[in-house]
C-alpha cells in the first residue's frame, strides 16, 4: 500500500502561481508530447485522491478527463459530484487515516495524492510513503506552496533522480520509516 504524490513544482516550491494558474507549465516545449511519467502513474495506482480546489482546476482544462482509475474528492462543503462525472468522481470526508482505511479496505491500496492542501494534509499526519516532483527551471517568487508546516521532520530517501524534456529534474522520494 503506498500513498503516492506525483506533481510539478517551480525552482521556489510552488505548485500554481500567484493567481493559482498552470500556465508556466507549458513553458518547457512538448513538441511530441512525451509522457513524464504519468501514464505509469496511473498504470500503478488504484485511485486518486484530491481535494475540491484541485478538481475543479481539472475540470477547467481544455481536454479529456485525465483519469483512469476512480477519483475520491476530499470535501466538506462540496454535496454532490459535477453531472456528468457520477462514475467517475467519489466525495469523501473525515479523518485521512479512516478514510485511507475504509479505501483500502475496498481494493484502493496504492492511491495517487494530488493538490496542494491534500499534499500537505497527508504529510502532516505522516501519509505519504512516495514522491515524485518534477522541478522547472523557473522562480514564480510567489504561489500556491507545496509544502506546509509539519509536526515533526519527515526523512525521504531519493531513489532516482532524471531530466526530463531536456530541463526538467525529476526525483523521487521514497519515506524513510
Amino acid at each position: 500500500m503506498a500513498n503516492i504524490v506525483f506533481v510539478a513544482t517551480s525552482l521556489d516550491g510552488y505548485i500554481a502561481d500567484k493567481q493559482g494558474k498552470l500556465d508556466w507549465l507549458y513553458s518547457i516545449p512538448n513538441p511530441d508530447n512525451a509522457d513524464t511519467g504519468f501514464f505509469a502513474l496511473m498504470a500503478r495506482v488504484d485511485g486518486v485522491m484530491m481535494g475540491r480546489n484541485t478538481l475543479d482546476a481539472v475540470l477547467s482544462f481544455d481536454c479529456d478527463w485525465p483519469y483512469t482509475k476512480p477519483v475520491f474528492v476530499l470535501s466538506n462543503t462540496m454535496t454532490k459530484v459535477p453531472q456528468g462525472y457520477e462514475k467517475k468522481v467519489f466525495l469523501v470526508k473525515g479523518e485521512l487515516k479512516e478514510i485511507i482505511a475504509e479505501l483500502n479496505a475496498k481494493g484502493f491500496n496504492d492511491l495517487y495524492i494530488d493538490g496542494g492542501v491534500t499534499i500537505q494534509r497527508f504529510l502532516s499526519e505522516d501519509l505519504i510513503d512516495e514522491m515524485v516532483i518534477t522541478r522547472f527551471p523557473i522562480l514564480l517568487g510567489g504561489g500556491v506552496p507545496l509544502f506546509g508546516e509539519l509536526k515533526q521532520p519527515l526523512n525521504f530517501n531519493v531513489t532516482k533522480n532524471e531530466v526530463v524534456l531536456e530541463s526538467l529534474i525529476k526525483t523521487t522520494y521514497l519515506r524513510e520509516k
